[in-house]
C-alpha cells in the first residue's frame, strides 16, 4: 500500500483544508484523485483503524468482478491501487475517528468536529460514508468480549491467519458459507454451526459445502453457540446447544461468527440534511445535498436511478469535484483537461518517462 499520510497537527488545533471526505472506501478514495486533479487538498476521517470501507473491512480476499479494467481484483488490492493512485496528492487520514457535529462558521466555512475532539474547517464536506457506520451483529455468548479480537473475529482480513487452526464459523448466509469454503482448505479442522438445517446463502456454495461434509473433510451442527471455553482471550473449545437441547462441545481455536451488520447512519443523521430513508438525496448534475457545499458520493447518496455500485460512485465523484472546485477557487475558470494530453495533469501525477519505463 502506498505512504499513509496520517494527522501531524498538534492536539487542540483546528485543522483547515481544502475539503473533508467523511469515509475512506473506494468512493472516498476516489474522490482524492478527482479533487487532486483540480489542485484541491483533502483530508479524510474514517471510524475504521485504515483505508479501503468494507472493501478492506469485510472482504479482502474476495474477488470483485465489475470493475473497469480488472476482470477479477480483491477488496484489497482495490484499495492498495487507489492509495497508490492518490499518492501524489498526498491526502491525511484521519482514522478511529467519526464526525459528531457539523456547523457553518461566521466566515462561511464548514467546521467539523469528531469524537475524539478533531477540529476541521473547510469550504466544501464530501459524505462518501457508504450505508454509514457499520458494526458487526455479535452472537448472545456469554463472554465473547473477553475473545474478541485473539480468537473471535468478526472478519477475515488475512486468510493466512487461520492455517493450520481449529476453526468454527457460525452463520448461514452467504458470508458464512463463502468463508466455509475460502478456508477449509487452509484449516486443520472446520465446523460449520447454524440454528438450522437450511441456509440463506446461494445454493451452490450450500452443495458444496454439504459435499464437504459428505466426505468427513468438514462438520455441520445445527444448533446454536451457548459457551466459550479458554484462558486469557484463547479458546480452546465451545458448547453447542442442539434443537432437542442436548449439549455437545467441539475443539475450537478460532471462532468466526457471521450474523451480518448493523448499518447506522450515525451523527450524519442530525447534519441537518433532508433525509430519504436514511440516505441523502443529491442532484444528478453536482451532487449535492440540500446544504451548499455538502456533497454525498457513494452509497450513503439517492437519486432516481441510483445503482448502489463502486463504478457509479466513481462518476459521481467526478461531477462533484467540478462543483466543490467552485466554492474553493470562486473566482477561478474551470478548465476542463484529459489526463492523457495534459502536461500539468501529468505533473501533477508524476508521470515521467523514467516511471512509464520503469513500469514497462
Amino acid at each position: 500500500m502506498s505512504t499513509l499520510y496520517s494527522d501531524a497537527h498538534p492536539a487542540g488545533e483546528t485543522i483547515k483544508t481544502d475539503a473533508v471526505i467523511i469515509g475512506a472506501g473506494p468512493c472516498g478514495l476516489f474522490t482524492v484523485f478527482e479533487m487532486g486533479l483540480l489542485d484541491m487538498k483533502c483530508h479524510l476521517i474514517d471510524i475504521l483503524d485504515r483505508p479501503g470501507g468494507q472493501c478492506a473491512e469485510l472482504y479482502p480476499e474476495k474477488p470483485i468482478y465489475d470493475i473497469p479494467a480488472y476482470p477479477e481484483i480483491s477488496g484489497q488490492e482495490l484499495t492498495d491501487r487507489l492509495m497508490e493512485q492518490i499518492a501524489p496528492f498526498k491526502p491525511v487520514f484521519h482514522l478511529q475517528q467519526m464526525v459528531e457535529g457539523l456547523e457553518k462558521t461566521n466566515e462561511g466555512l464548514w467546521r467539523l468536529k469528531t469524537d475524539i475532539g478533531t477540529v476541521f474547517e473547510c469550504k466544501v464536506v464530501i459524505i462518501a460514508a457508504g450505508g454509514g457506520s457499520f458494526m458487526p451483529k455479535k452472537p448472545p455468548i456469554p463472554g465473547i468480549e473477553a475473545y474478541e479480537g485473539q480468537s473471535v473475529f468478526y472478519a477475515v482480513r488475512k486468510m493466512d491467519q487461520f492455517r493450520d487452526k481449529k476453526l468454527a464459523i457460525v452463520g448461514g448466509g452467504d458470508s458464512a458459507l463463502d468463508w466455509t469454503l475460502n478456508l477449509q482448505p487452509l484449516a486443520k479442522s472446520l465446523t460449520l454451526i447454524h440454528r438450522r438445517d437450511d441456509f440463506r446463502a446461494a445454493p451452490d456454495s450450500v452443495g458444496k459445502m454439504r459435499g464437504l461434509v459428505s466426505e468427513g473433510q468438514m462438520g455441520f451442527h445445527a444448533g446454536q453457540v451457548k459457551e466459550l471455553k479458554g484462558e486469557n482471550g484463547q479458546l480452546s473449545a465451545i458448547v453447542i446447544e442442539h434443537a432437542d437441547k442436548t449439549r455437545s462441545e467441539i475443539e475450537c481455536d478460532c471462532l468466526l461468527p457471521f450474523f451480518g451488520l448493523t448499518m447506522k447512519l450515525g451523527p450524519i443523521a442530525n447534519f441537518g440534511l433532508n433525509l430519504h430513508e436514511n440516505l441523502i438525496p443529491v442532484d444528478t448534475e453536482k451532487f449535492e445535498t440540500s446544504e451548499p457545499g455538502i456533497f454525498a458520493v457513494g452509497d450513503i447518496n439517492w437519486y432516481p436511478g441510483k445503482l448502489k455500485l463502486i463504478l457509479s460512485g466513481f462518476h459521481e465523484a467526478a461531477l462533484m469535484a467540478r462543483q466543490a472546485f467552485r466554492y474553493i477557487y470562486p473566482d477561478a475558470k474551470l478548465k476542463f483537461e484529459y489526463t492523457t494530453s495534459s502536461s500539468s495533469l501529468q505533473e501533477k501525477l508524476d508521470v515521467t518517462e523514467s516511471k512509464e519505463q520503469k513500469r514497462a
